[in-house]
């Protein structure tokens, strides 16, 4: 018979091994629960736990939460758009104002020879 040797190894490399190990079972589990079957998983008589597929009645449930939860989303990204448009309307506003208003609150080099020529 063959014997297997094992060199010995860094608490890091243990740690690392740990994380993958419970890593992949993790992935394993997250699978199975995800899927639309009915299962029961037992992890070694500590952790026991038993999933059923949603009857019809939890589905239609399931539907109007969601139908709901949009309605809400929409709502709220309606909102957010009305307020970037009022936003955006006062800063035309402004800017038109400045080009057409009055000329004195964006003074040039030559309105103030105007001016200072006025004065003197």
């Amino acid at each position: 018979m063959t014997t297997i040797e094992v060199e010995k190894m860094s608490i890091d490399q243990l740690a690392g091994a740990v994380v993958l190990f419970l890593g992949a079972v993790g992935s394993l589990l997250l699978v199975i629960w995800q899927s639309k079957c009915f299962c029961r998983v037992n992890l070694c008589y500590l952790f026991e736990c038993e999933r059923r597929p949603p009857n019809e009645e939890e589905l239609n449930g399931l539907k109007d939460q969601a139908k709901k939860m949009k309605a809400k989303a929409d709502k709220k990204q309606n909102k957010i758009i009305n307020k970037e448009e009022d936003i955006l309307l006062k800063e035309n506003r402004k800017s038109v104002d400045l080009e057409v208003g009055d000329e004195t609150l964006v003074p040039t080099p030559k309105k103030l020879q105007e001016v200072n020529l006025q004065n003197d």
